[in-house]
This record gives structure tokens, C-alpha cells and sequence, in this order.
């Protein structure tokens, strides 16, 4: 573990606590640690069930943006989101506050979610440029089918928990402590005996032909709404992969789309501007 991922024990309930502030950041620091806490979980033979939560106002609300342009550090997200979701024993991720790109797709790659009533949930990569490159393109439409995935991803608007939980993206919602209601709903999942339910395995619950007639109307939307948009028509790409491909291989469509994505001048442009709005919003608090 790093300094910044602890884990702990509660009877059969490994506890997996992310403490990154302020907004629990998905750096390279806070991967590494995630990846040995889950593995060192699954080496444990009195853990029946992974539970993960963030300490702070919120679970992981994100990539750590100042990593962006620099070389890849292993393990990136999708190497991290894929071995949680092949762990051989039940994870819970306990969501609350800003549940937003890299942090949802920790959360699509453990078996089961619960999130507090308050909690947003989005994907909105493209916002900066990018799409979600850590799985969730590929896991999204797999749980809660094409046109909400279209929406979420290319739209890039958060969701409600409320709507979440209509959606099938969580699967309870709750008012406590996160570390409270997570271990109360952990010890329900264990008395079910539930075993893992891994979201890369589910098959899309859109038929091919409803999926093909979405994704003809979506792209012909973003010819007309958002033409110059680099981002957006590789989005749509990369959840077409998730339709006709299986999980590995969509991942590495994904991956490609990503890194054009990153190293385009429209990504770095909207990364610059996001930077200089963060700064005069911290100038304007002072």
C-alpha cells in the first residue's frame, strides 16, 4: 500500500480506505495502492469481501489532471479497473460526494456499488477533450445500455443517484456514514453469499438493432451539434467497440482512441483553459 491507500480488516470485510485530498485524485499514487490493497485482499484467506471507500467529502472525484501529458505510469486505469474486476471475491465500492471519470470507473470495475443520496456520478472526459480511458466506455454500456452510456459519455453531464439507482449503476442508495452503510450493506451482501458479478462479462442489454440505430442518430448529432469537437465521434467509436467487441479487445480500442485523444491540440487547449479557470476561481476565493 502507499500512504495514501490504507487497508484494514473487519471480520471477513477487507477495508480499503483511499485518503488523497483534497478531492481523493486518481494519481499514480493512489493506483499503486488501490492495485496492492485489492491483491493483497485476495492473498488474505479470512477476506470474503473487498470493500472500498474514500475518506474526505467525496470518493474519488477524478484522474489527477496534473499527470496529464506526461508518460504513462503503471499500472494505468485500465490495467487497475480490469484486475479489480477479475478479483476472485466480492468488492463494494461505497461512493459519496463527486463520483466523476476515473473515479466512476473504479467503481464499474468492483462488483457491486452503493452510493450515498447526494452523491453525482459522470463521465465527463469529454469535457477536456478525452474519453473515459479506464474502462468505462466499454463497462458503461454493458450495465446500463447504449443510449444512457451515449448520453453520460458524449454528453458529459453528471447523473443523479437517484437516477443511478433507476439506471442500475448502483445498486442501493443510503443517508449514514459511508464507512457506516458500507459495512452494514457488505455484511448483507455476505449474508446472501453473493459471489462476484463482474459488469465486463454482462452482455449489453440493448438489441444490436436498437444499438445500431442509436449510435447512426448519435453520430449524425454530433456532425450537426458538434462538428469541431475531436473528442466526441472517437467517444462514440470507443462505445461502438464496447457493442460488437469482447471486453480485451474493446479495451484496447478504447486505449488507442485515448492516446489520439491526448496527444491532440484540442485536448491540451481545453486542459490549459480548465487550469487558468481553476486559477482565477482560487484567486477570486482569497
Amino acid at each position: 500500500m502507499t500512504s495514501v491507500v490504507q487497508m484494514t480488516r473487519e471480520a471477513g470485510v477487507a477495508l480499503i480506505r483511499v485518503d488523497n485530498p483534497p478531492v481523493n485524485a486518481l494519481g499514480h499514487a493512489v493506483r499503486v495502492g488501490l492495485l496492492q490493497a485489492f491483491m493483497a485482499a485476495e492473498r488474505d484467506g479470512q477476506v470474503e469481501l473487498i470493500m472500498l471507500y474514500c475518506a474526505g467529502k467525496t470518493f474519488i472525484a477524478g484522474a489527477d489532471i496534473r499527470e496529464f501529458g506526461q508518460p504513462a505510469q503503471a499500472p494505468i486505469l485500465q490495467e487497475l479497473t480490469l484486475a479489480i474486476e477479475n478479483g476472485s471475491k466480492p468488492s463494494l465500492a461505497v461512493l459519496h460526494g463527486s463520483v466523476l471519470g476515473g473515479g466512476l470507473e473504479v467503481a464499474l470495475g468492483c462488483h457491486y456499488r452503493i452510493a450515498h443520496r447526494a452523491t453525482r456520478l459522470g463521465l465527463p472526459e469529454t469535457r477536456l477533450g478525452l474519453l473515459p480511458g479506464g474502462g468505462g466506455s466499454q463497462r458503461l454500456p454493458r450495465l446500463v445500455g447504449v443510449q444512457s452510456a451515449l448520453d453520460m459519455i458524449i454528453g458529459g453531464e453528471p447523473i443523479e443517484a437517484t437516477r443511478a439507482l433507476e439506471l442500475g449503476l448502483v445498486d442501493a442508495l443510503f443517508d449514514d456514514e459511508p464507512l457506516v452503510a458500507g459495512l452494514a450493506h457488505a455484511r448483507h451482501l455476505l449474508a446472501e453469499r453473493v459471489g462476484v458479478r463482474r459488469v465486463g462479462q454482462m452482455t449489453i442489454p440493448t438489441t444490436s438493432a436498437e444499438a445500431s440505430a442509436l449510435i447512426a442518430a448519435r453520430r449524425s448529432e454530433i456532425g450537426r451539434t458538434q462538428a469541431d469537437s475531436f473528442s466526441a465521434p472517437r467517444c462514440l467509436a470507443a462505445i461502438e467497440a464496447a457493442i460488437h467487441m469482447p471486453l480485451i479487445e474493446g479495451l484496447q480500442r478504447e486505449r488507442a482512441l485515448f492516446l489520439e485523444c491526448m496527444a491532440s491540440p484540442q485536448r491540451a487547449a481545453l486542459i490549459e483553459d480548465f487550469f487558468a479557470r481553476r486559477q482565477t476561481a482560487k484567486s477570486g476565493r482569497r
